[in-house]
């Protein structure tokens, strides 16, 4: 637990969505945890910090551990860089296609860039939703039984559950995807619009 000092984490966020996924009151958390009301509320709100003790109290009354409550935690505000990796062109054969990170740590949003190509015979599924946008060169999309090609400076979003897979168009093609996190519970209205 040394790392959390470092970087606080916020674990009242954490807390809040658990005990929704349960669909549990503050009241109920506090009947099982013999913690009160208003102090379950000030650490969802990020205005009480629980000891060891309460915390471990309230995973018990979550019906999960204070280690998985903490690895579910929101870091503290923070700024992070991640530079550039500059390579330098040259003669020789086509550059190796790859990817990297672009958001390090365990965040709510995943973002990564790709460049060149991959492979084009993957298919992809993010249990949430994501965003992908093409930086530099072409791509050629298939999602939902349909063809989309992408040029630089568009972006397609993708919904949660759709089934996807690309392939660059171009040499030095540059993808950057944005994802939230498989750790967040997207809440979908999935009966909006629909009559009652």
């Amino acid at each position: 637990m040394g790392d959390h000092k470092e970087q606080p984490l916020r674990v009242g966020a954490a807390v809040r969505r658990r005990r929704r996924s349960l669909e549990l009151t503050l009241a109920v958390v506090a009947e099982r945890s013999g913690l009160s009301v208003p102090f379950l509320s000030q650490i969802e709100n990020e205005r009480a910090r629980p000891s060891t003790s309460s915390l471990e109290k309230v995973a018990d009354a979550l019906r999960t551990t204070a280690v998985e409550l903490l690895a579910a935690a929101d870091p503290a505000c923070s700024v992070d860089v991640v530079r550039a990796e500059v390579t330098e062109p040259g003669p020789g054969p086509e550059p190796e296609p790859r990817s990297r990170s672009l958001v390090r740590g365990h965040h709510q949003m995943h973002a990564s860039e790709f460049t060149g190509d991959h492979d084009a015979g993957r298919e992809f599924q993010y249990r949430n939703d994501q965003l992908m946008y093409v930086a530099d060169g072409a791509v050629e999309i298939e999602a939902e039984g349909r063809a989309y090609r992408l040029g630089r400076g568009d972006t397609l979003y993708l919904t949660g559950g759709v089934r996807h897979r690309w392939r660059a168009t171009v040499p030095d093609t540059r993808v950057v995807v944005v994802a939230v996190a498989e750790h967040i519970e997207a809440v979908r209205d999935r009966d909006r619009g629909r009559k009652r």
